[in-house]
């Protein structure tokens, strides 16, 4: 065997092994969530896509939201169920997007489902390909309007629609007992946030929706993105909810461009956040939330309004 074709074939076993431990540790990341007490019987788990919240309950955990995939959805069943020590007796989706409706075809096709009717809309608008044939099952099954109390094992969850904001079909969860609220996307903590204008978004209903949020009964707040917080967490992301629609209005006034608005916008109470990447798909920065606000405050953006249920 010549020298060279010895390089070759210890390169192509190289690249062998180097593709086989990529996908271990692909699959690694894609199954697995790490568990972190929040407040008394609540834990967040968290891995890539959404935060998820869990509840234990004297009659099984209640799970509210499923992360992006199956195999995270499995694991999410996994550790609830590790954590109640009993299986998972409910599930909650805050809203319809895939890094928080992602996994729910890995939980049990008896389980009740519980989002808004919207939500429930948008994800057979949006998410029709994800939910196709057996995974249709898994979809939202308990939906509603304003509001929806859970009554599980004794503990009480207040399920609320209070306006549209990241989209317009986003409920927060209020378990009352423990208080401790879950905002789903409607709280990015220290995170760029996503403004899903398309599926029924509005910034400035977004700063209204959060008015009536902060007049809850809760001390610890589970944020759809970032670090465990509070109630100064989360008036901390209304202002700066405030400061960026204050951007796409005066460029609104004053017919600034878009280029233009990027260039002079100054989005100071965002000084310690950090941009969440997805490549290839999303890229949540300063620019793409100034950019949704002046999209919303020229009107170039138009909900689709898909059909209701």
């Amino acid at each position: 065997m010549s020298a060279m074709r010895r390089i070759l074939l210890i390169a192509l076993a190289v690249l062998v092994l180097g593709g086989v431990a990529a996908s271990r540790w692909a699959f690694s990341r894609l199954s697995s969530v790490a568990s972190e007490p929040v407040a008394g019987d609540v834990h967040m788990l968290t891995g890539l896509g959404g935060n998820v919240g869990v509840l234990v309950t004297g009659e099984g955990a209640v799970v509210v939201d499923s992360m992006t995939f199956g195999a995270q959805g499995e694991a999410i069943i996994d550790a609830a169920s590790a954590l109640a020590g009993q299986p998972v007796a409910a599930l909650v989706n805050t809203h319809y997007h895939g890094d928080h409706a992602g996994g729910n075809p890995a939980f049990a096709a008896d389980l009740p489902i519980v989002s808004t009717g919207r939500t429930l809309s948008h994800l057979r608008y949006f998410e029709g390909e994800r939910f196709s044939g057996e995974a249709a099952e898994r979809l939202p099954d308990v939906t509603f309007e304003k509001e929806h109390v859970l009554e599980v094992g004794g503990k009480t969850i207040r399920l609320l629609h209070l306006g549209r904001g990241h989209t317009d079909g986003d409920l927060v969860v209020l378990f009352e007992d423990d208080r401790v609220l879950h905002t789903g996307d409607l709280f990015f903590n220290k995170h760029y946030p996503n403004i899903d204008l398309e599926g029924g978004g509005s910034i400035p209903e977004w700063i209204a929706t959060l008015d009536r949020v902060v007049a809850l009964d809760f001390d610890r707040v589970i944020p759809g993105h970032g670090e465990i917080s509070d109630r100064a967490g989360l008036l901390g992301f209304r202002a700066f909810l405030r400061e960026l629609w204050s951007i796409g209005q005066e460029a609104a006034r004053e017919g600034l461009s878009l280029e233009e608005t990027l260039e002079v916008a100054d989005l100071g109470s965002a000084w310690d956040y950090v941009p969440i990447r997805v490549p290839f798909i999303l890229n949540l920065d300063r620019d793409f939330v100034i950019t949704r606000s002046w999209e919303q405050a020229t009107g170039s953006v138009s909900p689709l309004n898909p059909p209701k249920p």
